[in-house]
């Protein structure tokens, strides 16, 4: 039997019936104010999956962006010629009579832990590093472009209708109808010529440039119609509709409820167009159009490697391996985010 509560002595009322409140008092209290965002980053957390792509994708920008620094304590660069350098070919060379690489696996040893470039005797994991930091850091500009190009776009067309969604609909389709892999070889070479003399060597900043300026136009056209898409069935919504009754001007009502409703699958997008434009970069590199000597870069590599397969099929094993690594990793980690903030997932 339980003692009467004495409610007039302001004591502390004891727990009736063995029920734990104080402790069911906390839980409820650790569950309340939790935002979307913190919601999706406990979701996040729990898949193990995309937390170890996550690790290693960091790793990835990182290794890129202090190659220099690893470069300088490796004690070698991407530009060196050791098999023909008499400096370094004399004392220990590299490359046989054939120009093929000394050695195991393409002449991997204590010196070059990658072995080195089939003819010209370059450091392949120097090259990969500089590699790795052209095309990454490229294709994070230009997604980057694409993702501001496509959510502007997307949102003025979605959110006004009418004429404005109608004329932006159709220049959307203009860029559409290019087939962008033979536009991406014919415009690139016309893009340096206009702005650099045949006769002079184009400067690696202008490539740079132009292949970013090429990527740009022919790729944004994904990112407007999904936001456009989204935005059609926003702008009906009733928290919409009391913005506009309020007053609310139509760019306070893009800027503070639609874009908001919007960061999902801008996010998801991103992280799915970040890798296919980082094999869009290697592709330009491929053709001879994108990259070339002695600038490192993954599609460069790919195209030496393609040409020796046959004599030094170890060549192109630590460049693929990496960029599949890195993709495959990306896309797992684009997976993992879409599920985090997707709020009826079960992960």
């Amino acid at each position: 039997m339980t003692s009467p509560i004495d409610i007039e002595g302001g004591g502390t009322p004891a727990a009736v019936d063995g029920a734990p409140e104080p402790a069911r008092k906390s839980e409820t209290s650790s569950l309340e104010g939790r935002s979307p965002g913190q919601l999706m980053w406990l979701r996040f957390k729990r898949d193990r999956t995309g937390v170890v792509c996550a690790w290693i994708v960091v790793c990835y920008f990182l290794i890129a962006a202090l190659a220099p620094v690893i470069a300088k304590l490796y004690g070698k660069n991407p530009y060196t010629l050791y098999g023909q350098d008499p400096e370094y070919a004399t004392d220990t060379p590299v490359l046989d009579e054939f120009g093929l690489p000394l050695g195991y696996f393409g002449g991997v040893s204590g010196d070059h832990w990658f072995g080195v470039e089939p003819q010209f005797g370059r450091d392949v994991f120097t090259m990969l590093l500089y590699g790795m930091r052209t095309s990454l850091y490229m294709a994070l500009g230009v997604t980057t472009l694409l993702m501001l190009t496509g959510v502007l776009i997307g949102l003025v067309g979605g959110y006004f209708g009418g004429r404005t969604d109608y004329f932006l609909g159709r220049f959307t389709d203009f860029f559409l109808s290019f087939p962008q892999q033979l536009f991406f070889i014919a415009f690139m070479p016309v893009v340096t010529s206009f702005f650099v003399d045949p006769r002079d060597e184009t400067p690696t900043y202008f490539r740079a440039l132009a292949i970013l300026i090429v990527l740009w136009l022919l790729g944004w056209m994904g990112m407007a119609r999904l936001v456009r898409s989204t935005v059609l069935s926003l702008r009906e919504r009733e928290f919409v509709e009391a913005a506009r009754v309020a007053g609310a001007s139509p760019w306070r009502i893009i800027r503070k409820e639609i874009l908001p409703n919007v960061v999902s699958p801008i996010l998801i997008q991103f992280t799915y167009l970040l890798p296919s434009t980082i094999l869009g970069i290697a592709f330009l590199s491929f053709a001879g159009v994108g990259f070339v000597e002695p600038t490192p870069d993954w599609g460069r590599m790919f195209a030496t490697g393609a040409k020796v397969a046959e004599q030094d099929p170890a060549f192109m094993f630590f460049p693929g391996v990496a960029l599949v690594v890195f993709v495959l990793c990306f896309n797992l980690l684009g997976d993992s985010v879409r599920d985090a903030l997707d709020p009826k997932s079960g992960r």
